[in-house]
């Protein structure tokens, strides 16, 4: 994961605070993970319908895996004249500001409130708070890889519990499609880092923005290979991704000072039928198909 150094003076001119000014104008209230599980501190969730819950069920708006909140632990609702909060009758109860408030007894929250659901403490940013606008910038940068953009690693550490979750609960199967480049070391002698770099960060462009859906995860894992998870997709149609993948990659033309640079992907795909397998057995499958894949003479898709 790319580190950051933290800038010891920030200077903005006046355009710059004008667009960050306009951003934080159109930005909805959200709320903060201050205290909680420790893969999603600081994750950040905006309040955009008029109702939202707050609890352990996958279900719920704002989810926190937390056993001490309840599974519909509270409900948040967006009014003209603010943002209010609502304890569903929860077992470890909702706290404001140090105030234990009554069940289904509406109260108004302010900028910077605290919320306590459990043990899990959030904090409110209100609408239009510049706040909200510089802590999501920062937390996406904590969640994604820096050359390409995509999510990393750690990202798709804290993303596999929840996507096991809801395999569970909706009874869905759950997909992986794990790829990386052929002969990608050959790339970088022949070619150069800055071309290998640039070859990667096209492949991640094309895979997000023409082969992927929306509701698909897809991330950087490491050097040269990564991961599309496909919530709901069987292992047919994951299997269509994966040779999507790599005819789209085979005929793309990668270039880098006006050199063309063949490149190909060998391709594993696994699924995990609900309550079949854990992530970690779900993604040693597919890894065991994509080294099934190169075994075989690389650029084609195996299926575990």
């Amino acid at each position: 994961m790319a580190k950051y150094e933290e800038e010891k003076t920030s200077i903005l001119t006046s355009e710059t605070l004008k667009v960050h000014l306009d951003k934080a104008d159109k930005t909805p209230p959200s709320f903060v993970l201050l205290v909680g599980p420790a893969s999603s501190i600081g994750k950040q969730w905006y309040l955009e319908n008029y109702e939202v819950s707050i609890g352990r069920s996958t279900n719920n708006g704002v989810y926190i895996d937390d056993r001490s909140v309840s599974k519909v632990h509270a409900k948040i609702f967006i009014e003209k004249d603010g943002t209010y909060i609502v304890d569903l009758e929860s077992t470890n109860k909702t706290i404001v500001n140090s105030q234990e408030i009554k069940p289904l007894e509406r109260v108004k929250l302010g900028n910077n409130d605290q919320i306590k659901t459990g043990n899990v403490i959030f904090k409110f940013l209100d609408k239009g708070n510049i706040e909200s606008v510089s802590h999501k910038k920062s937390f996406d940068r904590s969640k994604t890889d820096a050359l390409t953009g995509a999510f990393n690693k750690g990202a798709l550490n804290d993303y596999a519990p929840e996507a096991i979750k809801r395999s569970d609960l909706l009874g869905l199967p759950l997909s992986l499609v794990v790829f990386d480049i052929d002969h990608f070391k050959k790339v970088n002698d022949t070619f150069g880092h800055a071309a290998g770099d640039c070859v990667i960060k096209d492949i991640a462009r094309l895979v997000k923005d023409k082969l992927t859906r929306s509701e698909d995860f897809f991330a950087r894992f490491g050097g040269e290979e990564f991961v599309i998870v496909l919530t709901g997709s069987t292992k047919e149609t994951a299997t269509h991704v994966a040779e999507r993948v790599r005819v789209s990659i085979e005929a793309y033309n990668f270039m880098f000072e006006t050199k063309s640079i063949p490149v190909t992907v060998s391709l594993g795909v696994a699924t995990r039928e609900p309550k079949a397998q854990s992530w970690k057995e779900i993604f040693e499958l597919a890894d065991q198909a994509l080294y099934k894949a190169k075994a075989r003479g690389r650029n084609q898709v195996a299926i575990s």
